[in-house]
């Protein structure tokens, strides 16, 4: 009983904008978590419907003990669910009333002339229908490869139809076909609503079911195999599994999460997802010591801090789209610890690259937060213009506004999302000497050092014509060839090596 109790507790606050839902059921710290979230949500979907049966069967009025959040919730359990679980007095309440219940189900489909309850939610209104996204799924190349993965597809009656050209190409998927995102390496795209929580490549790990916004930041970070990498809020664990498939599980990974419970669940994710060079920390990130040798190699860092969640596209949100979510004091506390964590990393002195993103759609958490970034560490960091062909760009509040990345559900066919990219300003200054280096095979310390020693070397280089002539026995009783002999005679000397006799003709 006490999982309909909790459903109907978390019901009531959704009412009197206490949060959002999935915040309220982590917080009640139920046992059965997801079992509490499906419930929560399922009762949401159908809660027009279930209001008009309660009130239609006149429940509430015969039944005074009883509200209406908890009537929904047994309501649609009997109905809609799997039939009530739960014994003691609110069984015996309801099981009374059950015939009244289902012949007001049943005349209810039969005024909107339809045969499922599905269809029920037809008769709402379609808001949300123009927000349905496609069905994103990457494949884990830690366990299997594109190839297999297309090859299982195909065998299971889909279509293949190569790789997009467009994000139009996306809008036009119906039926069993799938298509390679344009953006994204091992991202294949399916058409809305196509299920594969049950398919065989998703319960054993060879694809992650992870929306294509939620990629990118993975993926532009790009780190080296073998690197040293911090995922800073890495629960729930989708973005750590793709950066180790990007790292091809060498090097260290290391994942912070302060909430136990979803470190719990992002170790099990990880394990499905066959991760082994990861190093879980159960720890607040701003804790950190920059300057731990444990950490001086990371190079990379991956940011993606708790946000409002705002950009999240579902039919959910749309029924609890609570102010709470948007409220400016919520949004200040969150930029601030946004702002915290940003410049937390920025502060490791080993780091080139920063990847900060949220699933956010406020300028407060996104723009602002990295335009704060710049002017703390500016001297130090620049923004990476990312992806100049992605169609749309971040606010021009600062400078380099529009080279950070946004998301949408209407312009890119994804959830919301910002993505920006910090790159530390003497990288590009490494890349340069590094490259000169391996041209002339010496050691470097700045371009224009390895610029005047690369003349140096060309201009040791050049033949002269004397010694050539020396060298090869021309015009040997010349004065300048004369010496020419001499000199190369001392030097050979001088290594202790046999003198070469030149014939004098």
């Amino acid at each position: 009983m006490s999982l309909y109790n909790r459903a109907a507790e978390i019901l009531e606050k959704l009412e009197r904008k206490e949060g959002s839902v999935k915040n309220l059921v982590y917080s009640s710290r139920d046992q059965n978590i997801k079992q509490l979230y499906a419930l929560v949500c399922e009762t949401l979907k159908y809660s027009s419907v279930l209001e008009s049966i309660i009130t239609s069967t006149n429940l509430l009025k015969e039944e005074k003990k009883l509200k209406m959040n908890l009537a929904k919730v047994l309501v649609y359990d009997l109905l809609f669910g799997k039939g009530l679980k739960c014994g003691g007095v609110w069984k015996v309440i309801i099981m009374r009333h059950k015939s009244r219940l289902k012949s007001s189900l049943a005349m209810m489909k039969v005024k909107q002339k339809v045969s499922r309850n599905e269809d029920l939610l037809c008769s709402e209104p379609q808001a949300f229908e123009d927000l349905t996204l496609p069905r994103y799924v990457r494949v884990n190349t830690l366990r299997t490869n594109m190839d297999d993965v297309m090859d299982s597809f195909r065998r299971d009656g889909y279509t293949y139809l190569g790789k997009a050209s467009s994000l139009e190409d996306l809008r036009h998927l119906s039926g069993k076909q799938f298509i390679c995102d344009l953006h994204v390496p091992e991202l294949l795209v399916f058409p809305p609503k196509t299920d594969l929580h049950s398919h065989f490549l998703y319960t054993a790990g060879h694809i992650i079911l992870q929306d294509k916004a939620s990629c990118l930041p993975a993926y532009l970070l790009s780190p080296p195999v073998g690197s040293h990498v911090i995922d800073a809020c890495a629960a729930p664990g989708n973005k750590t599994s793709h950066l180790a498939a990007i790292l091809k599980n060498k090097g260290k990974l290391y994942a912070f999460d302060l909430d136990m419970k979803r470190v719990v669940t992002m170790s099990t994710l990880l394990l499905r997802a066959g991760v082994t060079c990861h190093e879980l920390a159960n720890q607040d990130f701003l804790k950190t010591d920059p300057n731990n040798p444990k950490y001086r190699n990371v190079k990379h860092i991956l940011l993606d801090p708790s946000c409002s969640g705002s950009g999240i596209v579902s039919r959910l949100n749309q029924l609890t789209d609570d102010k709470a979510s948007s409220s400016s004091e919520r949004l200040q506390a969150l930029s601030g610890f946004q702002r915290k964590a940003l410049s937390h990393a920025l502060c490791f002195p080993t780091v080139e690259r920063v990847v900060y993103s949220t699933c956010s759609v406020h300028t407060e958490e996104n723009e602002d937060v990295v335009r704060d970034a710049l002017k703390e560490h500016g001297d130090q960091f620049r923004l990476v213009n990312l992806l100049p062909e992605w169609p749309h760009r971040g606010l021009e509040t600062f400078p380099t506004g529009s080279y950070c990345l946004r998301a949408s559900c209407k312009t890119t066919l994804t959830n919301g999302f910002f993505v920006a990219l910090f790159e530390r300003k003497s990288v590009e200054s490494k890349n340069y000497k590094r490259s000169c280096s391996e041209e002339t095979n010496i050691k470097l310390t700045s371009p224009r050092k390895c610029t005047i020693k690369l003349k140096k070397r060309l201009k040791r280089n050049t033949v002269n014509p004397v010694k050539q002539s020396c060298n090869d026995g021309i015009d040997t009783k010349s004065p300048s060839a004369k010496s020419c002999i001499l000199k190369l005679k001392k030097k050979k000397r001088r290594k202790q090596n046999p003198i070469v006799h030149v014939k004098k003709e």
